[in-house]
């Protein structure tokens, strides 16, 4: 017999003293990093919006300084290369990257040209790569897309991509931000799980950072934390007791007092069976709008041979918020455009209060309906938030300064509060870049405002600080139609939920109604308490101190 001497594992990633500060900043994004990633792991990156997550990963793939400006101190290294004397070009068969925008780094133009690319330029042989493309194709489901344009796919079919396109070239290390912002709940579970796979089966070390930790957190095996200007590191379970971000299940977990925290559904459901054997009751949906703010008729969408939207019949009310969902590519963006008035309309309606937004120009459609799309930066080309402020209020014949009242609203209840006015709006964090943009559409006070994936990028405390402010909209009179992936959103701030699949509308209803019941789109609370239709921890907890199962310090009884 062999003896084989155990080693441990080896370090892949190392950041000695590593400190970033870009151009102009007032003081470094990071400071003094020491952080060590062993091979073959799940490193979950989390943080605040803004925190610097991005920079620590772009710092892993040799972007940082080169692509982003400003100036590194200490040393990185990834797989003993380090990355300042690297071109990143050489780390490519070492390190795989996907941004947050996948569309911004494609090079070609099909999603198997896409694919094929980065073996190409490996020189790998013709058989070789075209095995590696079926692979990819099989692992991730896009073998149906193979001939499609990348420009046609949804965003959550293009991270798909993006992923796959990183694969291809076999890395050991797999860098990822925000890798399931786009996708719906389905595909991101299919991703994390073939994720993990390339981790236990294959040893590759995957890196991501992720705001949407009810999908990610039970997948690490590292949690790095990123706040102010410095980085924790360790065990998922004891970092998260503290961490500024986690998801519902944990928050849940600290203020019942359970321990270990859970970071799963199936942890916290067994802490939770004395809430269940309570009986607690969650609060009854509101009452259905009594009018028709809003009203679809026989919308038709036609992409080419795709049929996105295939005759929708829609009424929504004046006051209401409401979540539209559905898979990948099951129409929503399309639906969201035609509704606006502006985007593509092969057949049908829109009527907001007896005008169809189809037949008005751009300056009469800002005032009866508002569109944010998926990436808010793209409404954005002045030089600082003021500029961008003032544009708005002229041209929406508002008096000045109403455009900057709006943007302060809607970051009252942010922990970033008041954005500078003087910063330029590519400096802002996502959050704030939203709020931005939501805040020039707003300014012409429509009564329709719609918003297309509008969560990817923020922590939990923005998307809270985002819902209040619909809310608050929606409750003076507007119609809120929300098209997005984020079930814990859609549940905490939506009154109502319409289901879209291949175009067509399959469901429309209460929120908790419809969502709570379904495996694939209830929120953690809601899978917790199942069968009981809970969607809130607050709304959890607050309904467990009535009844004198939680005491509101060690957490709940029993």
């Amino acid at each position: 017999m062999v003896a084989v001497r155990d080693a441990g594992s080896g370090a892949v990633i190392r950041f000695d003293r590593v400190t970033v500060t870009y151009p102009d900043a007032s003081e470094p994004t990071l400071a003094a990093v020491d952080l060590v990633v062993d091979e073959g792991t799940t490193c979950l990156v989390t943080g605040r919006t803004g925190s610097g997550k991005s920079t620590l990963l772009q710092a892993v793939v040799g972007l940082v300084p080169r692509a982003t400006g400003g100036h590194l101190a200490g040393r990185v290294t990834v797989a003993g290369l380090d990355t300042a004397h690297v071109a990143p070009r050489d780390l490519a068969g070492t390190v795989g990257w996907v941004g947050q925008d996948p569309l911004a780094g494609f090079v070609t133009d099909t999603v198997e040209a896409e694919l094929a690319f980065g073996p190409e330029q490996l020189a790998l042989p013709p058989t070789v790569m075209r095995v590696r493309v079926e692979e990819i194709l099989d692992l991730l489901g896009l073998a149906d897309l193979r001939d499609r344009p990348l420009r046609d796919l949804s965003g959550g079919q293009q991270q798909r991509v993006a992923i796959g396109a990183a694969l291809t070239t076999r890395p050991r290390v797999l860098v990822l931000d925000e890798p399931t912002s786009s996708l719906d709940p389905t595909g991101a579970e299919e991703v994390l799980a073939a994720l993990s796979r390339l981790v236990h089966d294959l040893g590759i070390t995957v890196v991501l950072a992720e705001h949407r930790l009810e999908r990610a957190l039970q997948f690490a095996d590292q949690l790095v934390v990123v706040e102010g200007t410095s980085v924790r590191a360790g065990d998922p379970s004891e970092l998260v007791a503290d961490s500024p971000v986690v998801p519902p299940v944990v928050e849940l977990g600290r203020r019942c007092g359970w321990h270990p925290l859970p970071r799963s559904v199936r942890d916290a459901r067994r802490h939770a069976a004395p809430l269940r054997a309570a009986g607690l009751r969650p609060p009854g949906p509101r009452d259905a709008p009594a009018s028709t703010a809003v009203a679809v008729r026989g919308l038709t969408v036609r992409h080419g041979s795709v049929l996105a939207v295939d005759g929708v019949d829609l009424d929504l009310g004046g006051g209401t918020t409401t979540a539209l969902i559905g898979r990948n590519g099951s129409g929503k963006s399309s639906l969201l455009w035609a509704v606006q008035g502006s985007g593509t309309r092969d057949a049908g309606t829109t009527d907001v209060h007896g005008q169809d937004t189809g037949d008005l120009d751009p300056s009469a459609r800002r005032a009866v309906v508002a569109l944010v799309p998926q990436t808010p930066g793209d409404l954005l080309y002045l030089e600082t938030v003021d500029d961008e402020c003032a544009q708005a209020d002229a041209e929406s014949a508002a008096t000045p300064g109403t455009c900057r009242g709006v943007l302060d609203d809607l970051m009252s209840g942010s922990a970033s509060g008041r954005v500078d006015g003087g910063l330029h709006p590519r400096d802002l964090s996502e959050g704030q870049r939203l709020a931005l943009v939501l805040a020039i559409q707003l300014t012409a006070s429509p009564g329709v405002v719609l918003l297309d994936e509008p969560t990817r990028g923020l922590d939990y405390d923005a998307k809270r600080a985002l819902g209040a402010a619909l809310r608050r909209r929606a409750g003076a009179g507007a119609t809120v139609l929300v098209a997005t992936h984020d079930v814990e959103f859609a549940a905490t701030t939506c009154d109502r939920t319409v289901l879209l699949s291949q175009g067509e509308v399959v469901a429309h209803g209460a929120t908790a109604e419809l969502l709570c019941p379904s495996p694939t789109f209830a929120p953690q609370v809601a899978r917790i308490m199942a069968p009981s239709h809970w969607v809130d921890v607050d709304d959890l907890i607050d309904a467990a101190l009535r009844a004198g199962v939680a005491d509101g310090a060690t957490g709940v009884d029993g």
